[in-house]
C-alpha cells in the first residue's frame, strides 16, 4: 500500500514526502503525533484573527537559493528583516549587540574608544563570538567583553538552556555574537521573509498530493513494528519492505536503550491587547529581567493588517518525555557522546534513515532541515 513510511509532519517529513510523491511517483504515509501538520512552525488565527506562530516564532531566512526556490513553489513572500531588542539597564538595544548598541549604552567618549578597537582588532560586519571576545588582551576591549557576557549573555543563556556558556557547544554560543556593524537586522542572510499565508499553508501545499496519506493524532508505534534484531518493520501488522523516515527525538524510537537525551522545552503564554502594536520590533528579549527570555509580536512578522494584536512570551523549562515538548537538543561534547550511541544504533538498519533536529540531535534552523531533507532524498531515497 505505502513505498515510504515518514514519522513526523515538520519541515523534514513534509519535504521528504513531497519529493518522494511527486519526483518518484511513490505512494507514502505520513504519521503524526500531534493533530495537524506543520511540526513546531504550525500557525493559526487565534480568536481576535491574529495569526500567530503556536511554537514561537518562526522567521525564515537563508543563505541556499535552492531552498528558498524550493520553498517558494509552495507560498509568496512577505520580505521581513527581522530586528530584536534586548532590554540592558533599562535601555532597549540592538540585539546582536552591535556599534549601535554600543552607542546606547555607553557615554560617547568610550562608545567611540570601544568601536574603534573593535574595528582595529577584528575588521567591519565581522561577527564574533562573545567566548572569543573575551580571551582579547585589550584592557578596553576586555571591558567591552565582560559587560556583553554579563548583561546580554549569560542571564538570557542560563535562562533558555539552563546551563552557562561554557557548558555550551560553541555552535549554539556562537549564534549571538557581538556584531561589528550597524546592521540591526537580527539575521544577514540573503533570503529572508515570511509566508505570505503562512507556514501551515506551505505545508497543504506540500502535502496536498494523492499519493500523500496522512495520519494525524496517532503515535508511530501504534502502527509500525521495528524489530531491533534484525531490522524488519511490520505496518498494520503486515511485513513493510520500504524505507522508514524517523523525525522524532531519536531516543525515543530505540526505547531510551541507552537512557533519555537532554532536550529543553519551551511554556507560551500568549497575551491579547485592544491596541495595534504594542512593541517597537518584532522580538524583545529579556536576558537579566523577569522569568520570560523573549516576547514576540507576531503583527511585525506577518505584516496583518489589524487594531489588534498578540504576543507570546517564551518561559524555557527542562523537558519531560509525555509531559512537554522537546524542542532544542542541548549541545555539548558529552551530550554528543551520549547521541553517538545513538547514532550507531541506527547505522545498523538500511531501512531506516534519522533525519531532522531531534533525530539528528542538531540545532537546525528550518533552512537547514529543508536542505537536509532535499539532500538525504536525493542521495538515499532515488539512488
Amino acid at each position: 500500500m505505502f513505498d515510504l513510511v515518514i514519522i513526523g509532519a515538520g519541515f523534514a517529513g513534509s519535504v521528504m514526502a513531497e519529493r518522494v510523491a511527486t519526483q518518484l511517483n511513490k505512494k507514502v504515509l505520513i504519521v503524526e503525533k500531534r493533530n495537524h501538520i506543520g511540526g513546531n512552525a504550525y500557525d493559526s488565527y487565534d480568536n481576535q484573527g491574529i495569526l500567530i506562530h503556536n511554537y514561537g516564532p518562526h522567521i525564515f531566512h537563508t543563505k541556499m537559493k535552492k531552498v528558498w526556490d524550493y520553498l517558494s513553489e509552495f507560498t509568496e513572500w512577505h520580505h521581513y528583516h527581522h530586528e530584536v531588542l534586548g532590554v540592558i539597564d533599562g535601555k532597549k538595544v540592538p540585539i546582536p549587540f552591535n556599534l549601535n548598541s554600543i552607542n546606547e549604552v555607553f557615554p560617547e567618549k568610550l562608545a567611540k574608544k570601544l568601536e574603534e578597537k573593535l574595528i582595529e582588532n577584528f575588521g567591519y560586519n565581522v561577527k564574533v563570538p562573545i567566548l572569543k571576545l573575551r580571551e582579547a588582551e585589550d584592557e578596553d576591549l576586555k571591558f567591552l567583553a565582560e559587560y556583553v557576557y554579563e548583561k546580554v549573555f549569560l542571564g538570557y543563556t542560563l535562562k533558555q538552556w539552563g546551563i552557562t556558556p561554557e557548558e555550551l557547544d560553541p555552535s549554539v554560543t556562537g549564534r549571538v555574537p557581538v556584531y561589528v556593524s550597524r546592521d540591526d537586522r537580527y539575521f544577514q542572510d540573503p533570503y529572508q521573509g515570511m509566508p505570505a499565508e503562512g507556514y501551515t499553508k506551505i505545508f497543504e501545499h506540500m502535502l496536498d498530493h494523492p499519493n500523500i496519506k496522512v495520519m494525524l493524532n496517532t503515535d508511530y508505534k501504534e502502527i509500525v513494528d521495528f524489530n531491533f534484531d534484525n531490522g524488519e518493520a511490520k505496518l498494520f501488522g503486515n511485513d513493510f519492505k520500504g524505507k522508514i523516515v524517523y523525525t522524532g527525538p531519536i531516543d525515543y524510537f530505540f526505547d531510551y536503550k541507552h537512557g533519555q537525551l537532554p532536550y529543553r522545552s519551551l511554556n507560551f503564554k500568549f497575551e491579547q491587547f485592544n491596541e495595534e502594536f504594542t512593541q517597537e520590533v518584532g522580538t524583545v528579549n529579556y536576558p537579566n529581567d523577569y522569568d520570560f527570555t523573549r516576547v514576540t509580536e507576531f503583527k511585525h512578522l506577518t505584516q496583518q493588517q489589524s487594531s489588534k494584536t498578540t504576543t507570546v512570551k517564551e518561559f524555557s523549562q527542562v523537558y519531560v518525555p509525555e509531559e512537554n515538548t522537546p524542542y532544542y537538543p542541548i549541545k555539548n561534547d558529552e551530550n554528543a557522546e551520549w547521541y553517538r550511541k545513538y547514532k550507531e544504533e541506527a547505522r545498523k538498519y538500511s531501512n531506516l534513515i534519522m533525519l531532522g533536529r531531534l533525530a539528528e540531535y542538531q540545532y537546525y534552523d528550518m533552512d537547514m532541515v529543508v536542505g537536509k531533507a532535499l539532500k538525504i532524498f536525493a542521495e538515499k531515497i532515488i539512488k
